[in-house]
């Protein structure tokens, strides 16, 4: 019998860079199938325009039919939560952004990621409230997303679906977050703590904390945003992630679901990379 193993899921922090077109991006194709391309390369994409503001349902949709059926998102939530309210009174902010249509990608919607800035200290007591009001399922994102304010009137998606799990991860950049009460945290609430690769500019956490998945973002190793990986970094990753999918590099053995991104995608690096990474891990032939 085969033993069990999380799935892998590997791709990229967004997809429209004009420095993609005519080297990842074929010469002459067009911008609207952009997003068809990386489905056909890879198994996964962050949204990261979400976290700049609010986009339209009509885009997720969009975004859901221009991807295979087994394509995954994640969703990269909005800075005004993370940055502005410093999660503090997020309540009715929480419910414009899952009104807003992440739910339109239904069962296309991977995890969402809450990327904390460098100036927000670890504050269990804020921290733990935020993290006991997400939903934990499109169901009851729901629920929350039909308190949302005037400003989404006429752009809201709210329909009813199936209730299928949403997971989390959170991205700290602040060393305050260097805890063991952290970890403790996010464990009781279940939500990944993000592995992110960013040079040494910001503190790196490699600690499995939730049961089902563990979340990484790369933004190079070398040069933040701007290296590519060498053949023997991506060899690396590749070791840590079949460890993390088979179990034998977690603390309780069990096999989790891996999600990676690249951002290293000054100098276009990112989507070689992620395909490089994704046929290391499917064992074939890198070229």
């Amino acid at each position: 019998m085969t033993p069990p193993r999380g799935r892998v899921w590997i791709g990229v922090s967004g997809w429209r860079y004009p420095s993609w077109r005519g080297d990842f991006y074929p010469r002459g194709l067009v911008q609207r199938r952009e997003l068809e391309y990386i489905g056909e390369h890879m198994s996964s994409a962050e949204i990261n325009g979400s976290f700049y503001s609010l986009q339209r349902p009509s885009s997720y949709v969009r975004w859901r039919e221009s991807v295979p059926d087994d394509f995954l998102f994640a969703v990269k939530a909005p800075r005004y939560i993370t940055h502005m309210l410093r999660l503090r009174s997020s309540g009715t902010a929480l419910a414009n952004f899952f009104a807003s249509g992440p739910l339109a990608l239904r069962r296309k919607l991977g995890p969402v990621l809450w990327q904390l800035p460098a100036r927000l200290p670890f504050e269990p007591e804020v921290l733990g409230p935020f993290l006991a009001s997400l939903p934990r399922t499109t169901g009851e994102a729901l629920d929350i997303a039909r308190g949302h304010d005037k400003r989404l009137e006429g752009r809201t998606w709210l329909v009813e679906d199936e209730d299928l799990p949403i997971r989390h991860s959170i991205e700290p950049r602040s060393d305050s977050f260097a805890d063991p009460a952290l970890a403790e945290l996010l464990r009781e609430h279940d939500v990944s703590l993000t592995v992110a690769d960013t040079a040494g500019t910001f503190p790196r956490f490699d600690e499995v904390t939730a049961s089902d998945h563990v979340y990484v973002r790369l933004h190079g190793s070398r040069e933040l945003y701007l290296s590519g990986y060498t053949d023997e970094e991506l060899d690396d990753w590749a070791a840590r992630i079949t460890a993390w999918r088979d179990g034998s590099g977690c603390p309780d053995g069990r096999p989790r679901d891996v999600y990676v991104y690249f951002d290293n995608d000054g100098r276009g690096r990112a989507p070689h990379d992620a395909v490089a990474l994704e046929a290391r891990l499917a064992g074939a032939a890198i070229p």
